[in-house]
């Protein structure tokens, strides 16, 4: 490793950024980078049954238990779940807090997403990411010399679609990004079931309800086509879906790696913002774990 990255993962909510990058998260721990998640707000919307405040303690011990096995900082910040706004003092508070973090690489949601949320979370970066540059704007937190590259995770919204400007085979950490969503129990085991009218369908033991959540698993004895992936309608981290970019990403896959592309199952892939840094075509390897 040349060089020591600093990462910062950015969402919403709790468990965001470990379903939409947890997997390129754990390259980086791996390799020996600098990793700190950020979730927006507290959650306390998350769940069906538990009163607010009950939420957020359990939503934040489900943080704890994250940065625990992966070996990251993940801070939670007290702004209330479905009520976050791209105000200036939330902007300020995001300038702030990435210029002293000092990152090369800023992941975070697009702009276009379904959630408010996640929609003024990306806005605020956004609009952040000139102003981290600025001496004389909050000259509390000293300007950075140098603009992160900032990317986006991938979804599926149409206006404008998803394009992904690098895709990274996560084979290698898949079953410790499954620990990582299954430490957020409140979520993914009662209130996105709930949520689904699915709830009478999660199992009780421990290590069943991670099999039902991986479940189905995608085929071994072949590439993963385009149509496999589709063939069958699948909850929301299901194999099918962590392996989604894998095989709609199969070309750009075989550009980089050749022959070897065609047994990876799992990808993460992300899109470039237009606000950040563009990479030299040399970093791109080193900072995307290629």
């Amino acid at each position: 490793m040349e060089k020591k990255l600093r990462i910062l993962l950015i969402g919403a909510h709790p468990d965001d950024v470990d379903g939409c990058g947890g997997g390129i998260a754990l390259k980086y721990v791996k390799a020996g980078h600098v990793v700190r998640f950020l979730s927006v707000t507290d959650g306390r919307c998350g769940h069906h049954e538990l009163p607010p405040e009950a939420v957020i303690a359990r939503r934040r011990a489900e943080a704890d238990e994250v940065a625990r096995i992966a070996g990251v900082t993940y801070d939670v910040w007290n702004i209330p779940d479905g009520e976050l706004e791209a105000t200036l003092e939330n902007r300020r508070r995001m300038i702030c807090y990435i210029r002293a973090f000092n990152p090369d690489v800023v992941f975070v949601h697009r702009p276009n997403d379904y959630h408010a949320d996640h929609r003024n979370t990306s806005l605020l970066v956004q609009d952040a990411s000139y102003l981290l540059q600025v001496p004389n704007l909050y000259p509390e937190a000293p300007a950075m010399r140098r603009m992160p590259v900032i990317m986006f995770y991938s979804d599926r919204f149409k206006n404008p679609p998803f394009s992904p400007d690098v895709v990274v085979p996560i084979d290698d950490v898949i079953d410790q990004k499954y620990q990582l969503l299954h430490c957020h129990k409140s979520q993914y085991y009662e209130w996105l079931p709930y949520t689904a009218n699915k709830l009478e369908q999660v199992p009780a033991g421990d290590a069943e309800r991670l099999a039902w959540f991986r479940a189905p698993l995608l085929p071994r004895d072949h590439v993963v086509t385009k149509e496999d992936i589709t063939a069958i309608p699948v909850h929301s981290h299901s194999e099918y879906r962590e392996g989604k970019f894998a095989a709609f990403c199969r070309d750009q896959l075989r550009e980089r790696y050749g022959d070897a592309a065609d047994k990876i199952l799992f990808a993460e892939a992300f899109e470039i913002s237009e606000y950040g840094r563009r990479p030299a075509p040399a970093e791109w390897a080193e900072l995307f774990m290629l």
